[in-house]
Formats: structure tokens, sequence, C-alpha cells
């Protein structure tokens, strides 16, 4: 129940109720959709499914222990630490699936004849247990003495005999390592260079389509018209990303740089909001901007709310 919070608050967390059930539907209905459709199952969809599984986790598990902590709950400090630790290793995850899909991407355009000899799924599935692998050692280094303990220690106040405090993620993350490892080391360097890589992506396909066609050579743009419509749709999740990320980022280098500095309670909600929210927004893009997404959500949507059979989706690969 929320009658006895500050208003601020209960709309703070009716919000994050709603995200939460966002997310999980949407990112569900993204998974399904990539189970039932043969056309969805080539490589760059691999990448595609991992940045929902850590979406869905958003929505099922991180939200209701933001909710949690909102209320101020008081736990143990390990136990407070691995909440916030859960939230760094999945966000690291939707980073580095972003950069994975950028880098896909940029092969199919760079190099099309051999794309998919050199990109089998195979390596696909490596990459993204790579992928979750550097996301859980970038996202547990608190875990392993990174973090503010000492600190807390040092304030009496804070901190009880038994390691109990009041868990809010500022209170047991070190901002030294949000701010000059986590941000500068794993969210900065891969939002720039995913930026290059899509801005030398539509560089390639703009000359490929401005190409003239000569009597012995197929005509190209129909094969980078649709690579230029996906990339679209991907740049466009890219670019929500860095959106709903970067406002919190920078509150932290707030705290970090300027100690002194008053934040007001309602920026640090919209901030919270705005990373959880990416998490129910990627469906929303898939919907609109790729036809085989659309169809396959249509198809799911009437199967569970129609009570209609689901027949098999199937598309000639080339299909957008």
């Amino acid at each position: 129940m929320t009658s006895g919070l500050p208003p601020s608050k209960a709309l703070y967390i009716g919000m994050e109720v709603v995200i939460a059930v966002s997310s999980v539907i949407g990112n569900v209905m993204v998974v399904w959709a990539v189970r039932i459709n043969r056309s969805l199952r080539d490589t760059t969809f691999y990448f595609i499914v991992s940045l929902a599984l850590a979406d869905i986790a958003v929505g099922a598990l991180v939200i209701p222990l933001a909710i949690t902590i909102s209320i101020g709950l008081q736990t143990h400090f390990y136990s407070c630490l691995l909440v916030a630790c859960t939230v760094l290793v999945l966000t690291q995850s939707s980073i580095l699936a972003l950069l994975a899909i950028a880098i896909d991407r940029y092969l199919r355009v760079k190099i099309p004849m051999s794309y998919k000899r050199v990109v089998t799924p195979r390596r696909a599935g490596t990459a993204v247990l790579l992928c979750w692998l550097v996301s859980i050692i970038v996202g547990l280094a608190p875990m392993f003495g990174w973090n503010n303990l000492q600190r807390l220690r040092d304030n009496v106040s804070l901190i009880t005999d038994d390691l109990l405090v009041t868990c809010e993620f500022e209170t047991v993350i070190s901002m030294d390592y949000m701010v000059y490892f986590n941000f500068f080391g794993w969210v900065l360097p891969p939002l720039l260079l995913m930026l290059a890589i899509y801005t030398e992506i539509f560089y390639m396909i703009h000359k490929q389509l401005n190409k003239k066609v000569t009597a012995s050579h197929t005509d190209p743009r129909r094969y980078f018209g649709k690579e230029l419509k996906l990339a679209k749709s991907l740049a466009l999740v890219l670019l929500l990303f860095a959106v709903s990320w970067l406002p919190l980022h920078i509150l932290n280098c707030i705290t970090l740089f300027c100690p002194a500095c008053d934040k007001p309670v309602f920026l640090i909600y919209i901030a919270i909001i705005l990373t959880h929210g990416n998490s129910a927004v990627n469906p929303i893009v898939y919907a609109f901007r790729i036809k085989k997404f659309r169809t396959a959500f249509w198809k799911i949507w009437k199967q569970v709310f129609l009570s209609l059979p689901l027949p098999p989706v199937n598309y000639r690969h080339s299909d957008k």
C-alpha cells in the first residue's frame, strides 16, 4: 500500500509497477516471436534475445527490489550490495548486447558476401556468453571490495555492528567505482564506439545505394535498402538507451565531483524511471519498425487474448 507514502514516492512506485509489467510482457513477446518465427533466428536476433532477457530480469527482479529499497528497508550491507550489483550486471549486459548488435550489422554491410561464413550461429552464441561473462565480472566488482563498507564503518551512525544499513544504492556503491570504472570505463567508451560504428554503417550503405548499376552487376540497392531500414531501427534502440541512462550517470558524476551540490529528489526519481523505462521501450520499437516482429506480435496477441491457434510464421530470409 502507498497511502502512508509521500505523493512523489507513491507516484514513483506506481510508475515503476507499470514499467515492470510492460517490460516483462513486451520482452517475453520478443523472445516468443523469435522462437516461433524462423526468419528471426539469424545472428543479429541472438543479441536481441540476450537484450530482451536482461530487460525481463529488470522488470521481474530489479524493479521490485528498487521499490523495496525506496521504502527505506533495513538490510544487511552485503544483501543490499548484491541487489545494487544485480542492476549493474544487467545494465552492462544490455550495453554489450547493443555493441554486439552494432558490430554484427557492420559486418553484414562490410562483408555481405562472406558474412554467413564469418558470423556463424556458434560464434554468435559464444559472443552472447562472453558478453554476459564480462558483465558479471564488471557488475560484481563491488562485491569483492570496491564498495562503501569502510566508509560506513568510519561513520558508525550509518551502520550497526551487525552490518545493517538503510539500503540505498549510493549507501553501498562507491561513486569512484560508478564514475571512473563503470561510466568512464564500461559505459561511455562502448556508446562512443557504437556511435562511430553506426556512422560508418550509414556511410557505407548510402555509398552503395548511390552506386550506378552496370549490366554486369546485380542491383545492390534492394539488399542495402533493407539493411538501412534495420540499421535505423537498431540505431534508434541505441539512442533510446543512451538518453535513458546518461542522466543517471551525470547525476553520479555530480555526486562525486560536487558533493556539496544539491540534487532534487524528483530529479533522482526521474533518472531512475528513465533507466528502468528503457527496458520496456525496445519491444515497442521492434513492433513499429520491424515488420517481422510486428507480424509475430500480432499472431501472439491473437493466440493469447483471442484464443486462436498460432500458425507458424514463415518468411523468406530476405523479408524485413
